[in-house]
């Protein structure tokens, strides 16, 4: 009975609000509707931004089929509801001028409405990786959930978990990258525990490298360590950008010497036959 009177709010919270005991659901029906101004946002929300046009879209979406899911709510006055889960619903219904609210009105704690309101965020599919990392986070270590419940409780592997919570471990100047929509959390992760990384970062987003360069990029800096710092001062500027690009685009160090009559030599360091592979593969592909 308590799974289908939640069913469609999310693996997470439908699973935490199976162990609700019934008589903390002060409902008679599935939900009931009450004034959208008793009905106010839970002031610790985790999440503070809202994507606009998303909300636009939701709310014209309210406009013509209502509000399906039902807003989880606690009762914290005679006329005062605060949000549990639903604050998007909530912000779209108001942008729609809706003037009542379908809830579910749930007795539950500080603590308890917290959780829930971390499960709902991260099971959202605009969250960037640090937003989703801090929620995983959270759940760690406020309320002791291991990676393995929340792989059962959210779908995803701990595999994915685990290198989202690598994140929380970053920069702060690369954590706002992330925010800022600079960096994707693919990108992030291959900076984890790397020195240099802020540096780095600042080239990926410069050069708008995808996360299979960067990966190229970090692992060439890991192999060749001030790799850049090597070069003479004099060199073209041009050249030292060409070289980084042939040696992001191969996965290996690329040194160009340029002489004045403008003839020279393309030197390519490999370590080992995958690398030399690579080399070949590359260059054959251009003269196809």
């Amino acid at each position: 009975m308590i799974g289908n009177k939640f069913k469609g709010l999310g693996k997470g919270l439908s699973a935490l609000l199976g162990d609700v005991p019934s008589e903390n659901i002060q409902t008679k029906n599935s939900s009931e509707k009450i004034p959208i101004h008793f009905v106010y946002a839970n002031p610790s929300q985790p999440r503070k931004n809202f994507n606009q046009e998303l909300l636009n879209e939701l709310s014209e979406s309210i406009k013509e089929q209502g509000i399906i899911q039902p807003i989880l709510v606690r009762k914290k006055s005679e006329d005062k509801y605060e949000i549990v889960a639903g604050e998007r619903r909530w912000r779209a219904a108001q942008l729609a001028k809706i003037h009542e609210v379908p809830v579910i009105i749930l007795n539950i704690d500080d603590k308890k409405s917290l959780e829930f309101a971390i499960l709902e965020n991260i099971q959202r599919s605009d969250l960037n990786g640090i937003e989703e990392a801090l929620g995983y986070d959270n759940l760690v270590k406020k309320f002791g959930y291991s990676q393995e419940t929340l792989s059962k409780i959210l779908g995803k592997s701990r595999s994915h978990i685990a290198n989202t919570l690598r994140l929380t471990g970053l920069p702060e100047e690369i954590k706002k990258m992330i925010l800022d929509g600079l960096l994707t959390a693919g990108h992030a992760r291959c900076l984890v525990n790397v020195p240099d990384n802020i540096k780095l970062a600042k080239v990926i987003v410069n050069k708008n490298l995808s996360v299979r360069q960067a990966e190229f990029l970090v692992k060439k800096e890991q192999v060749f360590p001030g790799s850049k710092k090597i070069q003479t001062n004099n060199k073209d500027t041009n050249i030292k950008s060409l070289e980084s690009d042939l040696g992001l685009l191969m996965g290996i160090k690329v040194d160009i010497k340029n002489k004045k009559n403008n003839s020279g030599e393309i030197k390519f360091s490999y370590k080992n036959l995958d690398q030399l592979n690579k080399i070949i593969s590359v260059l054959k592909g251009y003269f196809r």
